[in-house]
């Protein structure tokens, strides 16, 4: 083994340098201490814990929330020459007791536990008995209660500090607020740890987000325009909305599966095989799926309901684009998921202080949906950092349009006000837009609503302006939902001054364009550009390492990363150094699959003399 990080990174890696604040974390628990890491998704967390548990005496010790996570990685690192395995519940008891043995007996480099199993008195006792060199706790924002992911087992990961002081410990997260930080530091006991904090933004991503109108029909013509035969995850809020869109977008000839809880595990398990090891397959998920999923070439993240936090939203954008190549994240949004959202709240479980921040995050999340600015700054504002317009974004590439929406604003609340003060009654948006068009529902006649002041004072405006003018109330705190979940709207303190026409509204245009059409086009996702004999040679290429991965059971990105094919691609490698210095091909790989990538290129370039031959002749 190697004697420096460097040497490994390079050596088993097959990288020629570190990003980011990489070696400053290894270094750290090298020497013995303790680190909380945030570093985005595709940042390259897992290097943090993975090199220094090869260079210390003993076995790294992996706290990893996901099963299919685990293998994932396990079957990288034994691609690396990396001695790795993991203890999960799908396996029988002599496979447990083999893989106790290694790490008993000091052949393992690294092992990856689930926190439920970590805990038991079995599993505890066996890491008594072996050599640790460190303790990797994966994801680890799921400890904090008031997230997105929070997963109780994770609160008993403290005892660690306590059973084992002298060996190092390091809490890792893609995402997380100062106060989950805080609460993460406070949980696991790593308030003494170091923090290293890496920028949040992923430049790769190009993020948009449109009015919901008939949301399958947007998304379908979101996928074919520009994603076909991509792999993509779409994210809904119920499992309902699942098997639906999972079923239209199958019978539009899209790839599509589904994955929420709702299904046997076993055929949740087929599922994110298929997503993980096929191409082009399209997950269509409750937010149970994708923390930690580990598919470097997912190139679009849809949400076709609001998200419940900007937090949840950027952990889920995050999954696409790993692999650092363009990606896009879409999400279309309507006032009716906000009032669902606060209807969940209302019935969830916690105390009052709970539901209030359950609700302070879905407003945050709608003033994201609703700004004029850059998103990627309101994003990168929710986390602490500040940054300059991206230019990556629909807002940067074509800002909205803005118009005074000081009256309109006004009328809307008198509507609620007069309905409240002279008729002691509430109600929900379609009715208030239906008094403000002055439309004759039964409903509006049967409460009489029709004799009201504000009876048809909105008629200048169509239903989809007024509910744009009510989302944005809504995400700039003038009305609310009411807290008790009956889907009404009410005001709120800062009401009175839009009333009294003492401030002013700038409110958000909506694009009047169809279902399925939008101004902004986000960036298609493309790898970078291979022509002529490149591009076929790429694709020789990706052949052989299919073939390979079918035949050794793993995700094809697990053999080798696309990047790694189109630098093999263009430089046409004649002998095993020529295969030095290209990203992904470390020590281990070179020498297992290194004279067949030779063949593989030298079959290709005969094949290609052979086609220009004849026309050679001719000349």
């Amino acid at each position: 083994m190697s004697h420096t990080a460097l040497d490994v990174l390079q050596d088993v890696f097959g990288y020629d340098s570190f990003r980011g604040k990489q070696y400053d974390v290894i270094q750290t628990l090298q020497q013995g201490g303790d680190a909380l890491v945030l570093m985005p998704t595709g940042g390259g967390k897992s290097l943090c814990y993975q090199i220094p548990a090869l260079l210390r005496p003993g076995t790294g010790i992996v706290v990893s929330p996901l099963i299919a996570l685990m293998q994932d990685q396990v079957d990288a690192l034994t691609e690396l020459g990396v001695q790795a395995a993991y203890l999960n519940s799908t396996q029988d008891w002599q496979t447990v007791r083999e893989v106790e043995r290694e790490f008993l007996t000091g052949q393992l480099d690294l092992l990856y536990v689930a926190p439920e199993r970590l805990l038991t008195d079995r599993c505890l006792n066996m890491l008594a008995r072996g050599q640790i060199s460190l303790f990797a706790i994966d994801e680890a924002h799921c400890v904090s209660q008031w997230g997105h992911d929070f997963r109780p087992e994770y609160l008993g990961l403290s005892l660690l500090a306590q059973r084992w002081p002298e060996v190092p410990r390091v809490a890792l997260t893609a995402t997380a607020t100062a106060q989950t930080r805080a609460e993460i530091a406070q949980r696991l006991q790593l308030e003494q740890a170091e923090h290293y904090v890496s920028s949040f933004d992923r430049p790769n991503i190009f993020y948009r987000i449109v009015e919901k109108k008939e949301v399958r029909r947007q998304l379908l013509a979101f996928i074919q325009q520009e994603h076909a035969g991509d792999a993509g995850i779409v994210y809904c809020l119920s499992r309902n909305r699942v098997d639906e869109t999972a079923a239209f977008l199958a019978e539009q000839g899209i790839h599509a599966l589904p994955y929420h809880a709702g299904l046997d595990a076993a055929q949740r398990a087929r599922n994110q095989t298929r997503f993980l090891r096929e191409e082009g397959v399209v997950m269509v998920a409750t937010i149970a799926f994708g923390m930690g999923v580990n598919k470097p070439d997912v190139r679009f993240v849809a949400h076709i309901d609001l998200p419940k936090s900007v937090e949840g939203y950027y952990q889920e954008t995050g999954r696409a684009g790993r692999d650092g190549e363009p990606a896009n994240a879409w999400l279309a949004y309507g006032l009716q998921d906000v009032v669902q959202l606060h209807r969940m709240i209302s019935e969830s479980a916690g105390d009052e202080m709970h539901r209030r921040n359950l609700a302070q995050q879905v407003d945050a999340m709608l003033a994201l949906c609703e700004t004029t600015s850059c998103r990627r700054q309101g994003l990168l504002a929710y986390f602490g950092q500040q940054i300059d317009a991206c230019g990556h974004c629909d807002t940067c590439v074509e800002p909205p349009e803005s118009w005074d929406g000081t009256i309109a604003a006004q009328k809307l609340l008198s509507a609620i006000f007069r309905l409240w003060r002279e008729r002691g009654q509430r109600f929900g948006a379609g009715h208030l837009i239906d008094i403000l068009q002055g439309k004759r529902t039964e409903r509006v006649l049967s409460n009489q609503h029709e004799t009201l002041s504000v009876f048809g004072v909105g008629s200048d405006l169509s239903d989809q302006m007024w509910r744009s003018v009510l989302r944005q109330l809504l995400a700039q705190n003038l009305i609310e939902v009411d807290s008790e979940g009956h889907r009404t709207l009410v005001l709120t303190e800062t009401s009175r001054a839009v009333l009294k026409g003492e401030r002013r509204l700038l409110l958000r245009r909506e694009s009047s364009s169809g279902p399925a059409a939008h101004k902004v086009k986000s960036q298609r996702a493309q790898e970078p550009a291979l022509e002529g004999e490149d591009l076929r040679c790429f694709e020789v290429l990706r052949s052989w390492r299919a073939q390979v991965a079918r035949e050794q059971g793993v995700a094809a990105f697990v053999i080798f990363q696309n990047a790694t094919l189109r630098a093999i691609a263009q430089q046409r490698p004649a002998q095993l150094s020529d295969l030095d210095g290209i990203t992904g091909i470390g020590a281990h790989k070179r020498e297992t699959y290194g004279q067949a990538l030779l063949d593989c290129v030298a079959a290709f370039q005969k094949q290609n003399q052979d086609q220009l031959m004849p026309s050679a002749a001719l000349e």
